[in-house]
């Protein structure tokens, strides 16, 4: 067969620290005679001039440290090849000071082989990697009874671990293909059956992983291209603008119409570009990076999913359930800020509820509140923002996610529900109004290339009784417009005799007649900011709820939404991004001028 037709298989070896994962791979390597010409030799005689007894394990531990310690500490790969099929093995380390390796080692596969020594049984860490390969979604398992040798090849130690490593993994829903006695030193059952094994009657490790099969190619999946950034190149007349970004299934089309969520924009592909391509490229499928031009110059950001239109769509929700393993120094607790990293979004994130904890050794569940070093959960987590993924049931690649704390990977987990957020008929109109959005022929970015400014929100409030708000927000428009800035100032009662004027009052709820108006409020704001235009509005009391609407309905553009608060006393929960005491208002809008510059919406020219 040639080279290129072969088939390809990902294949992670884990287990416990020193039950032999290493030397069953460079056993393996070996005895097929798939190492490079003199490696063999070259290790053996290594250790020879180093007075240290030759083990397989060297093979894979090329790191000094690795070496020194007798341990694997990092994620080792090597490509492995068979008659049926090429193989890329990866050898995890089995410390459980070092399981995050293991975890990130293990998602890269499609199948895995778990060893355990026969002499020590079945250890902690066997039960805790069994468990986060079930959580991976890895279904197809070997287990490995590593070091029989050890054991005079009894078969009653090999049945004892069977059935108590199957009860196990029976728990967790987890059914292995098979249990091999082998031992990685004498190479019994690893490349060729063995006649210290004759009780023994199946296949040997090699013929097993050939009995594995690769997943379903990601090409042939609903595409999924999260956004890794947007490029625009200026020379030479040049003004493309190039969403780049890694297809992490399906394929994607020159003429494709693309959907990007969670903000519903969409487009047309005009172009797929390549550095040193003579010819221009038609398609390209997953797991290639790429960039590609639109026809529509649509403003999209990183952290966005492109789809296909007429495919299923990604989920996008602020509120998911998720299976989750917490590796970080200090707890996972309810109250206190995490990243939240998943595909490109990275957005702030709390725990809104810990459903259960289990302890991965032995399964045991416990309610509490707050989640410990290698412990696994079940939670409820609220994000910042919308964001789009999968369920890892449906597409693994892109519905699992990391935690961050203190700027270090803490933990991570797979995406199991999207649950309804609190504005999901909201976000579901915006999505609605954006696929349905008709462009005009100038884009909002080069109506900000023209004006010299970014399009923006401002939101000056106050308290109820205090009229400071609003010569604030008429004085800023009076500022900027005498700098040439383009800027509009709307009152809150031109859009309640306004655009609102159907609203009936004495609604049975207020928050809904209250949300409803901001809604509108968001409308209008849209139009504008397309339009290129600093929108200034002068509102009373506003109140973090009043602003995640306008955020929700602003999708793409609520990064660029500016709360200042004119008065001594902020008498809401809302944390202004500047608070003007009432001495400071009489020069507010110079002040609120120095917050636009500092976030880039107009020129400053202090700035390098």
């Amino acid at each position: 067969m040639a080279e290129a037709e072969r088939e390809e298989l990902n294949l992670v070896v884990v287990g416990h620290v020193d039950h032999g994962k290493s030397t069953i791979i460079g056993r393996m390597l070996a005895d097929t005679h798939s190492l490079p010409e003199g490696k063999l030799a070259a290790v053996q005689e290594n250790c020879r001039r180093n007075a240290r007894p030759f083990e397989y394990a060297f093979l894979l531990d090329a790191l000094k440290e690795e070496q020194s310690q007798g341990i694997t500490i990092d994620v080792a790969r090597c490509f492995f090849k068979t008659a049926k099929r090429n193989y890329i093995l990866i050898d995890a380390p089995g410390h459980i000071e070092f399981l995050k390796n293991m975890v990130t080692g293990a998602s890269w596969a499609e199948a895995a082989l778990l060893v355990i020594d026969a002499s020590e049984g079945v250890r902690e860490n066997s039960r805790r990697h069994g468990y986060m390969l079930s959580m991976l979604g890895i279904r197809q398992v070997a287990v490995l009874v590593n070091k029989m040798d050890l054991v005079d090849y009894d078969e009653g130690v090999y049945r004892q671990i069977v059935d108590e490593y199957s009860h196990f993994l029976g728990q967790i829903g987890l059914t292995p293909a098979a249990f091999l006695p082998v031992s990685g030193r004498m190479g019994d059952n690893v490349a060729a059956a063995s006649a210290r094994l004759p009780w023994y009657t199946g296949g040997s490790v090699v013929e097993q992983i050939d009995a594995f099969v690769p997943e379903s190619t990601p090409e042939d999946r609903p595409l999924r291209l999260p956004v890794q950034d947007v490029y625009k190149f200026t020379r030479d007349g040049d003004s493309r603008r190039i969403v780049a970004g890694r297809i992490e299934a399906g394929r994607l089309r020159v003429g494709d119409e693309v959907v990007f969520y969670p903000s519903g924009k969409k487009s047309v592909v005009h172009s797929i570009e390549a550095f040193n391509q003579t010819t221009p490229l038609q398609q390209q499928a997953a797991p290639w990076s790429v960039g590609f031009t639109l026809e529509e110059q649509i403003y999209v950001r990183r952290g966005e999913v492109a789809a296909l239109a007429g495919q299923p769509k990604p989920c996008t929700t602020d509120r998911l359930r998720a299976n989750l393993f917490w590796l970080g120094k200090e707890p996972l607790q309810p109250g206190k800020k995490y990243l939240f990293k998943i595909n490109t979004v990275r957005v702030e994130m709390e725990v809104e509820s810990i459903l259960r904890v289990i302890d991965a050794s032995n399964l045991e569940q416990k309610q509490v509140g707050r989640v410990e070093r290698n412990e696994v959960a079940e939670c409820i987590l609220k994000l910042e923002q919308t964001a789009a993924f999968d369920l890892a049931a449906d597409l693994p690649e892109t519905g699992r996610f990391v935690i961050v704390d203190e700027y270090e990977i803490a933990g991570g987990g797979i995406v199991i529900e999207a649950l309804d957020e609190p504005h999901k008929s909201l976000s579901q109109k915006v999505q609605r109004r954006n696929i349905h959005w008709e462009s005009p022929s100038i884009s909002e970015m080069e109506r900000a290339e023209r004006y010299n400014q970014k399009s923006c929100l401002i939101l000056v409030t106050g308290a109820a009784t205090d009229g400071l708000r609003k010569q604030v927000a008429k004085s800023l428009e009076k500022q900027l417009f005498q700098d040439g800035k383009f800027v509009y100032f709307l009152g809150m009662g031109s859009l309640l005799y306004g655009v609102s004027a159907d609203i009936k009052n004495g609604h049975p709820d207020p928050d809904e007649v209250e949300a409803e108006y901001f809604r509108r409020l968001a409308e209008v704001a849209n139009l504008m900011m397309d339009a290129g235009l600093i929108l200034v509005v002068s509102t009373r009391e506003l109140r973090p709820a009043d602003v995640k609407v306008l955020e929700t309905a602003l999708a793409d553009r609520a990064e660029r939404i500016f709360t200042v608060w004119a008065g001594d006393t902020v008498t809401t929960s809302l944390r202004p991004h500047l608070h003007l005491k009432a001495e400071d208002c009489p020069d507010g809008a110079h002040k609120i001028k120095e917050l636009l510059q500092r976030q880039d919406v107009i020129f400053n020219p202090w700035k390098a």
